[in-house]
């Protein structure tokens, strides 16, 4: 479970570097309010910012620990995909809230029947989030969250050199 940590941070890291790949789609109809979608690593002040988007983005209780320790206590590998060997991510996709709920669970990248089922099963457990908010106000924002599923030996983390000899 200790792993989990680490496969959760390379899961970030992939998912900032794809999110600066991707091409940006057509904009929606100016009638149609759509929720905000974050984006990992894109998120930063600017002089004049558009109106839909938030000062401060919403955020797990206790943050990228609070949401790893989260995941360690509650995600089950699914004995199925376990003698599959099956590993990945799911990517999730929801709405927090403008009280900080969870709401329209999807799944947006798949991996296996049994692996989304228990994304999907772990996001309705998951605790409300504190809101994103814009000008002080919280607003609803679409949140895409990446799942780790698999086994972590084939996980290769790089230590860095102790600080202290």
């Amino acid at each position: 479970m200790k792993h989990l940590f680490f496969i959760l941070l390379l899961v970030a890291s992939g998912a900032a570097a794809q999110a600066q790949t991707q091409q940006p789609t057509s904009a929606a109809p100016a009638t149609t309010k759509q929720p905000i979608e974050l984006k990992a690593g894109r998120m930063q002040a600017q002089a004049k910012p558009a109106a839909n988007r938030p000062d401060a983005p919403p955020q797990f209780p206790g943050g990228a620990q609070g949401l790893n320790t989260f995941f360690q206590q509650n995600l089950k590998y699914p004995e199925a995909a376990s003698v599959k060997q099956v590993s990945g991510n799911v990517v999730m996709t929801f709405t927090v809230e403008a009280d900080g709920h969870l709401t329209n669970p999807t799944v947006l990248q798949p991996l296996s029947p049994e692996c989304d089922t228990e994304a999907l099963r772990v996001l309705g457990q998951m605790p409300a989030w504190k809101p994103a908010t814009r000008k002080g106000q919280p607003i609803a924002t679409q949140v895409r969250l990446p799942i780790p599923f698999g086994n972590s030996e084939n996980l290769k983390v790089e230590q860095g050199k102790p600080k202290f000899e």
